[in-house]
């Protein structure tokens, strides 16, 4: 008799479960080798479906696939259970050798929790999630048939207890040198690293088998040595343009031949401070190539704050790199998924199974990404999510603009660069104009020992200053009535304005005003509204008109201040945190056109910052900084963007969110880094437990990852993707519920990161009972209606925008 795991739905072909087993053991095992953890992770891809092994399943998978029209009830299986119940069996019940208890516990977990999230071991109700699924769960009427058929079909028991041995001699290894009081931050990060694995070998596996296709190889070695001759040959034409000798491009290349050099050295925690508009994509793309060539790193990771980045920082990398189709541009989920747990599906192949299935797991050589796609990886309650976290190991990952991480994550940040660099082999890049000071909390970074990759960081920034501040915050606030007629004026001697400021709503307000009062100027909105392809089409429109100079007005969001590659002739920026001065700065006069010109920076009187309170802080230590400068010019280096006066921002900044750094959860009136990695004697659920029942949880580690998870939120606000009709993205939504095959589904992943936006709740429900949402994919895709969306603004959510559709 064949034991089925799987059978396919084009031809009816079966996967037996000794053949899945086995094959994800593989895949595992390969993943798990990149931090010496193969037997580890190879454990649980062996265990995870032993439970398939039962009658009940069995049954389960032949009437689902038999009996379409009349499938089984769902969650009348678990088989899930079996494999974690066999460790903590074999291991708990007669406690011998503590590492084996502890590899029980991570192993068994993985397992337990691989069609959700990780259990907790002891939750806020003071029980044990975990305990309950591997101890007292009892419905397992076959369980002992399960097992017997799992030794005689996949591994004898002596080979087992033999495999074991392995994965028990690497947890010793992966846990040397690190100090007792940070066992349980090591037992977490390893946790979510094999979690990470199984679900990836699990659905890799399943997805080459529904696709009747062999392992896929993912080298990207040769790749890597020929970007890095195409991006050095674009480097050496730089040399022959008339320009070369000035003494902006001469630093340029100085800086950029200093990365180089730099990538000799082993992988680490570095920083890399070039000053806006010092050619910081190019010289960190640079040090990335090399270091990958010479440490055989797998791919390079750039994480940037906003997807405006992303497009423009990719679109360069691409035209050196000659390449698209190893570029993955990651903006956001497009899926939303809905069930937390998928084990009890029916067992058929239905477009939920493959989207789950497709590929979307960051294998790419070169991906260009989120902050909040980074965290979400680590920490939030999502298998998506944390399928992709072992792609984080062995390579170079570059944090663009890293002052933008969120004050409530810079801990949980901190511990995710340390473990990156500690146990995954990874080389980190700390790139930024206005470096944080990120070891202002407990959980420090590990930044290596003389760290910053370019040297006389004083002279630099002096030598790229092109900007003075003018300070009329300090004078009064203005509204946008005063706004618009000031810029009129100013349009008298100048052909390029830029307008920065930090809430959307005002934005709006004052592009219309100016609309009305400058019919022969060209006026442009962006915001976050719109989708990423609708904003780069602004945006060359906006470069066009610049470099015709043409006069132009374009009133933004903050979105455009970092990385963006603009520059015009005077800045106006709302206050905010000394950082984000800085970065709009960097959009004024960027490449040396004039001597010296002015950003402004204005108290404005109609942004409401009730609900951006990191913004509102900022704002306020700014405003201190220039009303000190004010009374006493020498103060602060004498320049409102000295280093001397970032530092100080930044030590205020910090001060003012000190009980805010270790993510604070007022439900629980505790903080994420206590329930992820706090030692069990003092972790206070383990406490009061103990305080309870009498005795401590019989269990080696205590933490509360699920818990953690579900309350992690990178934003206070959580945010929903959704398809925009814009161009192409029509297209997209009109195709999407045609998809049929895995391969399909998995280049629609990539295809609609450009056409979607995030919206808050409040935003769906007012979409949705207005009629101008759709639901596709069985409601875990969300599309605008063609009414919903504006070529003015984007996001139109009363559902009275006109949009003309561009077809490609």
């Amino acid at each position: 008799m064949s034991f089925v795991a799987h059978i396919r739905e084009a031809d009816q072909a079966i996967q037996t479960i000794e053949e899945h087993l086995l094959g994800v053991k593989e895949i595992a095992e390969a993943i798990g080798h990149k931090i010496g953890v193969k037997h580890i992770a190879g454990l649980a891809g062996m265990l995870h479906d032993m439970g398939k092994y039962s009658s009940d399943f069995q049954q389960y998978i032949r009437d689902a696939v038999e009996n379409p029209n009349e499938p089984p009830k769902r969650g009348s299986v678990d088989h899930s259970t079996a494999g974690g119940k066999l460790l903590f069996n074999l291991f708990h019940v007669n406690v011998k050798d503590q590492y084996k208890v502890i590899l029980a516990e991570i192993v068994g977990n993985t397992i337990i929790s691989h069609h959700a999230y990780l259990h907790d071991f002891i939750d806020p109700q003071l029980d044990s999630p975990y305990i309950r699924r591997v101890r007292d769960k009892d419905n397992f009427p076959d369980y002992l048939n399960a097992k017997r058929l799992f030794f005689e079909k996949c591994m004898p028991e002596e080979e087992l207890q033999k495999y074991i041995n392995k994965a028990t001699d690497e947890l010793k290894q992966f846990l040397h040198n690190t100090p007792p009081q940070k066992y349980e931050e090591q037992y977490m990060f390893l946790s979510k690293y094999v979690f990470s694995a199984l679900i990836d070998a699990d659905r890799t596996n399943t997805r080459l088998f529904e696709e009747n296709k062999s392992q896929e190889n993912n080298a990207h070695s040769e790749l890597f040595t020929s970007y890095y001759q195409n991006l050095m040959n674009k480097i050496m034409s730089f040399q022959t343009h008339p320009a070369a000798n000035h003494s902006i491009n001469k630093l340029r290349a100085e800086m950029s031949n200093q990365c180089d050099a730099f990538a000799e050295r082993p992988s680490g925690i570095y920083t890399l401070s070039i000053p806006t508009g010092g050619g910081k994509t190019l010289a960190s793309l640079r040090y990335a190539l090399k270091h990958t060539i010479k440490y055989n790193k797998k791919r390079i990771i750039y994480i940037v704050p906003f997807t405006t980045i992303i497009e423009q920082n990719a679109e360069e990398v691409r035209s050196i790199l000659g390449d698209d189709s190893n570029l993955l541009e990651h903006h956001s989920n497009v899926l939303n998924e809905i069930d937390e747990n998928d084990e009890h599906e029916d067992g058929r192949m239905n477009k939920k199974q493959k989207l789950k299935l497709a590929k979307d797991n960051w294998d790419s050589p070169i991906i260009f990404t989120t902050m909040v796609q980074f965290l979400e990886v680590f920490y939030s309650k999502s298998s998506r999510n944390i399928r992709r976290l072992h792609n984080l190991s062995e390579a170079v990952i570059i944090f663009d603009e890293v002052q933008k991480v969120p004050i409530r994550c810079v801990s949980l940040f901190n511990q995710a660069l340390n473990f990156l660099k500690n146990k995954c082999h990874s080389s980190l890049v700390l790139c930024t104009a206005t470096q944080p000071a990120l070891d202002f909390v407990d959980n420090k970074l590990e930044l290596n020992s003389d760290a910053e990759m370019v040297q006389n960081l004083n002279h630099v920034s002096e030598a790229f200053k092109r900007v003075e501040i003018i300070d009329r915050a300090t004078e009064r606030e203005l509204n946008n009535v005063e706004l618009a007629e000031w810029i009129s004026t100013m349009l008298d001697t100048l052909d390029s304005i830029l307008v920065i400021f930090n809430t959307k709503t005002v934005v709006k307000d004052l592009y219309q005003r100016l609309k009305e009062n400058n019919s022969n100027v060209n006026i442009y909105h962006l915001s976050t509204s719109m989708c990423a392809a609708h904003r780069n089409q602004i945006l060359k429109q906006v470069r066009e008109d610049l470099h015709e100079g043409r006069q132009v007005v374009c009133v933004s969001s903050q979105l455009i201040e970092a990385g963006v590659d603009v520059s015009f002739e005077c800045v106006i920026r709302s206050l905010a945190g000394l950082d984000s001065i800085a970065q709009a700065a960097g959009r004024c006069n960027r490449h040396g056109e004039q001597e010296l010109q002015q950003v402004y920076v204005i108290d404005h009187k109609e942004e409401n910052l009730k609900y951006l309170k990191e913004i509102a802080i900022g704002k306020r230590i700014t405003k201190q900084l220039l009303i000190d400068l004010k009374r006493d010019p020498d103060s602060h280096g004498g320049n409102i963007l000295s280093i001397q006066a970032m530092d100080r921002f930044f030590q205020r900044y910090y001060e003012e969110f000190e009980t805010d750094l270790n993510y604070f959860i007022s439900n629980l009136e505790k903080d994420m880094t206590e329930i992820l990695s706090a030692p069990k004697r003092e972790y206070s659920f383990a406490k009061a437990y103990c305080k309870k029942t009498g005795n401590w949880p019989p269990l080696m580690i205590t933490n509360s990852y699920h818990t953690a998870a579900k309350y992690f939120k990178v934003i206070n606000n959580t945010t929903t993707s959704v398809l925009v009709p814009y161009d192409v993205g029509k297209e997209i939504i009109t195709e999407l519920n045609g998809y049929q095959r895995i391969e399909e589904i998995s280049q629609f992943f990539k295809k609609a990161q450009h056409y979607t936006i995030n919206l808050y709740k409040y935003e769906i429900d007012e979409l949705d009972k207005n009629n101008n949402l759709v639901s596709l994919m069985d409601g875990q895709v969300l599309a605008l209606t063609e009414g919903a969306y504006s070529l003015e603004y984007g996001l139109d959510i009363e559902g009275e925008g006109e949009l003309e559709f561009h077809l490609v």
